[in-house]
């Protein structure tokens, strides 16, 4: 009997209708095929559907299908990666042999991993397959429970958290009614306040300017002066994200799957910092299989901060200049090209010179002057170019650092660049 369902493949941020077809044939070799461009993390679901299967309780006497089985994954030229496909082949294997009805799968998108003991886990890019269930007018989407908030997000589609595949079975035999999808738990607010910074004013006010216009700050002091507690501290005075920022943010953190379990939608400012060593394509995006978001995407709408600027790899920092212009990251691939969002202001920071201490009042420069040439040729006039603002600075001195005075904090910061944006609104 041949059973029919519904997922997702994941390219880019956006889900593409997967038609699964599940075909149990009367007799033949034992046997279960899985064809239409599957990767390896596909293929291998057979081992974890049997075992799963076979987990459910005996006196449900549901087996595993002991014919030849073969699954087709539709369109047969769209690359199938990932473990969300566990759950629908499952459904299907089951309804195609009889042992539930092929007729309730209809109009539903369903995505899950299975675990040996039936148990189903959270998988990436459900909020993307429930906005593709949406657009194309399914019931709603069969979802593991870890990711029903992230699935909600998506108005007017019907979500139905499962935790286990008999749950799953008897949702679809109307032996179970799913409970209403719990509210995701708020995000933690933003502690770090400018406030705590001790002068530097105009530094400060080179980051509101940057905040208020969207431009790139590169920062330029000695060791200990506050160029990373500034930097940590933008997302605290940049404007509220908008619901369609956050929808935007959510879908690339969901592609990640660095949203964690029952998480929603993502109402932060992004702030990320890689690590000098970050390889190509950690910054930009890639890596083998399907492309994953790179830090860049990671950052949309947010922060990107580069700490120590001059010690990351040339070919990483100069990879930055697109992504910078356009707003967007396109990976290339021989099967596809898959496009990432990556609209995100550029903060860096880096010392003087090699030692730290050019200009510094308290100790004294060692470079030579070679030594110095070297140090500021690792940065390429075009990527310099794209720093709209730079400030130096300075160490706080003692007056400063031991000044009772309050100092100004981020949210009447935050106040004024949402009052400039608005002015920039309506020119």
């Amino acid at each position: 009997m041949l059973a029919k369902a519904e997922t997702v493949a994941m390219i880019g941020t956006a889900g593409h209708p997967v038609q699964v077809e599940v075909h149990v044939a009367q007799g033949g070799i034992p046997t279960f095929k899985i064809v239409g461009l599957p990767t390896a993390s596909v293929r291998e679901a057979d081992q974890r559907i049997r075992s799963a299967i076979e987990s459910l309780p005996k006196e449900k006497k549901y087996h595993w299908p002991s014919n030849r089985n073969v699954a087709n994954l539709a369109p047969g030229n769209l690359r199938k990666e990932g473990t969300h496909f566990d759950l629908v082949l499952a459904l299907c294997l089951l309804a195609g042999g009889r042992q539930i009805s092929a007729e309730t799968l209809e109009g539903w998108m369903v995505v899950g991993e299975l675990g040996l003991d039936g148990a189903i886990r959270p998988v990436r890019g459900v909020m993307a397959a429930a906005m593709t269930a949406k657009e194309h007018g399914r019931k709603g989407i069969i979802c593991p429970a870890d990711n029903a908030a992230e699935a909600a997000i998506v108005e007017g589609l019907k979500v139905v958290p499962v935790k286990s595949l008999l749950q799953a079975i008897e949702f679809l035999k109307d032996e179970w009614d799913p409970p209403e999808v719990e509210p995701a738990p708020e995000a933690p607010l933003i502690t770090e306040d400018m406030s705590e910074v001790k002068g530097h004013s105009e530094a400060k006010k080179a980051a509101e300017i940057a905040c208020a216009g969207g431009h790139n700050l590169l920062m330029i002091g000695p060791p200990g002066s506050g160029k990373s507690m500034i930097a940590s501290r933008l997302p605290g005075i940049l404007p509220a994200m908008s619901f369609q920022e956050s929808l935007d943010v959510t879908s690339v953190y969901s592609v990640a799957g660095l949203l964690g379990n029952k998480a929603g939608l993502m109402r932060r400012r992004p702030f990320r910092s890689p690590h000098q060593g970050v390889s190509l394509a950690g910054l930009i995006g890639g890596g083998s299989g399907l492309p994953r978001p790179g830090e860049v995407s990671l950052a949309h709408h947010g922060v990107l901060f580069l700490d120590e600027i001059s010690l990351f790899r040339s070919d990483a920092l100069d990879s930055l200049r697109g992504p910078l212009e356009d707003g967007k990251v396109r990976i290339a691939r021989s099967g596809a090209t898959i496009e990432y969002p990556c609209s995100f202001s550029l903060v860096a920071a880096m010392n003087p010179c090699p030692c730290g201490y050019l200009g510094d009042t308290l100790r004294s420069c060692r470079c030579t002057g070679a030594r110095l040439r070297y140090y500021n040729e690792k940065l390429s006039g075009p990527l310099i170019d794209r720093f709209d603002i730079q400030a130096m600075m300075a160490r706080p001195t003692r007056a400063e650092l031991m000044s009772c005075e309050p100092a100004e904090s981020s949210a009447a910061i935050r106040a004024r660049v949402e009052g400039a944006r608005e002015v920039q609104r309506e020119r």
